[in-house]
């Protein structure tokens, strides 16, 4: 099926109301993070739907569809592009790889990160060197960030969890919300594992940590524990 005939059936299911509450969701106004997306008004588990309909779209088209100005495009062309590495071959798996770290310009809102950035570059490095992780984690793009440490939520489920620390070090004096939320959900993800690893990690630099960050983190402790942080 082409990009095309993608975009006509996708146009077929959006709902105005939908897409006019995705815009303010994703804060798409003036100096906002999503500034300029636009929606189509499409709910998440109907794009999944259509990804899984569509699974035999060849690779060329699914970049070509990521390329897209419509954000529930985008995001059917990554749900599309997990479900081609999942069932992949090895120079499959890395093709999708690179074509993904490629395109990042276009991976650019959270949702789009989260669906994606564990399964693909997360799945990819589970084995090898890390270092391209390290590198993002310093970009001045808030999105390579973000990527760099969801990424280490593969890691993290299969007991790895010094990528996640290591990159968690590197992000402590971001300055953007989204990175601070991330970065606190991935070390909870750690806790939820290995409780001593988030701990030993927090003792170290809970002080300094930002507030949204520290609170992410702790959130699932018992309330007198996670006072006891949030009181330094």
């Amino acid at each position: 099926m082409s990009v095309k005939s993608i975009q006509q059936q996708l146009r077929a299911l959006g709902n105005s109301d939908i897409a006019k509450h995705s815009a303010g969701f994703f804060k798409t106004g003036d100096g906002e993070y999503g500034a300029g997306d636009k929606f189509l008004g499409i709910r998440v588990p109907v794009l999944r739907q259509q990804a899984k309909k569509l699974r035999d779209t060849p690779l060329r088209t699914v970049i070509a569809l990521l390329k897209s100005t419509y954000h529930e495009e985008r995001l059917l062309a990554l749900l599309m592009l997990v479900n081609h590495f999942q069932h992949g071959d090895e120079d499959t798996q890395q093709n999708i790889y690179e074509l993904y770290l490629q395109h990042t310009r276009y991976i650019n809102n959270w949702d789009l990160v989260d669906s994606s950035a564990h399964q693909i570059v997360g799945g990819w490095l589970a084995d090898k060197n890390k270092a391209v992780l390290y590198e993002l984690a310093k970009s001045e793009d808030l999105w390579e960030r973000r990527i760099a440490i969801i990424a280490t939520y593969h890691f993290i489920r299969q007991q790895q969890f010094s990528p996640t620390l290591k990159i968690s070090r590197i992000l402590l004096r971001d300055n953007e919300d989204l990175i601070h939320k991330a970065v606190g959900w991935m070390l909870r993800e750690v806790g939820k594992r290995d409780l001593a690893t988030e701990e030993d990690f927090l003792k170290q630099h809970y002080k300094k940590m930002p507030r949204t960050m520290l609170r992410y983190a702790i959130e699932k402790f018992p309330e007198k524990k996670r006072q006891s942080y949030l009181k330094g």
